[in-house]
């Protein structure tokens, strides 16, 4: 059996699969749609393809050494931007397979969500923007040059499915075409308002005493009782409403505990004590940098890496 053979049985085997066990409502991983038409894969569904062409791209390996929210931490045991997509793709994934809904579209979907965010997490994000804003007029948000990344800079000729739940996992954007694009938009936040909490608590910026009592007793004591609340919460509202959707009572929680996260963690004093660091250093590099074209100095900044980004003005400071 040649190659050519073998995808077509593969394939066909596989629409047999998706069509007696996925829900009527989950997306069909045949036939892909890519701006550069391709011959199917003999082992893999081309959503699985998209899965690993994100996981071996250098943005994904550079997730590791991003900020998630406290920067440079002390400690090996605080999340990281790779850390917060392992973890949400997780929970997606389950709720995906819950659901009867496509996991492969959901797992490169969550894999990739992430790949455009900059260096040093949202104060990074806020500073950039600015940044763009003041020379350009323009824009910085993250999913916009996560598909960028995945378009153009490096290039992995992703189905418009997965772009489709990269560009439009943040709040702000229309929804997802697709159910498990909208289980990443959610899930995202699940996951990482619960790891936060997490990393707040160890770092010292949050005592557990000081969360909001009501949604606590809802949720649960332990970042795992809570994701286990939320998640359950998702797949009975979702299997109801043939949506992604939430309760009103365990996604309102959810909402008000991000309030408070907002507050008391990512705008509190501790956290911005970190900005003006922050800001130094991306103001620097941009200036630097800048030639006049904004996508070559945006690329580049916001492809760095925490300590990258820390090396290179120390150098040119050093100049």
């Amino acid at each position: 059996m040649g190659v050519a053979a073998s995808a077509v049985d593969f394939r066909a085997r596989r629409e047999a699969l998706e069509g007696a066990f996925l829900s009527p409502l989950a997306a069909r991983s045949y036939p892909a749609v890519r701006d550069i038409e391709e011959p199917d894969s003999p082992l893999r569904t081309p959503f699985q393809r998209d899965r690993d062409r994100i996981v071996h791209s250098k943005a994904f390996r550079r997730l590791k050494h991003k900020t998630q929210v406290f920067i440079s931490p002390e400690g090996d045991h605080y999340r990281t931007r790779l850390t917060h997509t392992l973890e949400a793709c997780g929970i997606a994934r389950t709720v995906a397979r819950a659901l009867g809904l496509n996991e492969d579209l959901t797992e490169a979907i969550a894999l990739g969500h992430d790949l455009g965010h900059p260096p040093f997490g949202h104060i990074g994000e806020g500073v950039l923007d600015s940044c763009l804003t003041e020379r350009y007029d323009l824009r910085f948000r993250h999913n916009h040059h996560s598909v960028r990344v995945v378009e153009v800079l490096e290039a992995l000729n992703l189905t418009e499915p997965v772009r489709d739940g990269i560009l439009r996992h943040t709040s702000g954007e229309d929804l997802p075409a697709t159910l498990e694009g909208r289980i990443v938009r959610i899930v995202d936040r699940v996951a990482y308002i619960n790891h936060d909490i997490d990393d707040a608590i160890r770092a010292g910026a949050l005592r557990f005493d000081d969360l909001p009592r009501d949604e606590i007793a809802m949720l649960g004591d332990t970042v795992s009782a809570r994701i286990d609340t939320l998640v359950r919460d998702i797949v009975e509202r979702s299997e109801e409403a043939g949506d992604i959707v939430q309760g009103e009572g365990v996604g309102g929680a959810m909402l008000r505990l991000r309030a408070f996260m907002f507050e008391n963690v990512y705008l509190a004093a501790a956290a911005q004590e970190q900005a003006p660091q922050v800001e130094r250093v991306l103001r620097g590099l941009f200036a630097h940098h800048d030639a006049g074209d904004p996508d070559v100095v945006t690329d580049y900044i916001a492809g760095m890496t925490d300590r990258f980004a820390m090396r290179a003005y120390a150098e040119l400071q050093s100049n």
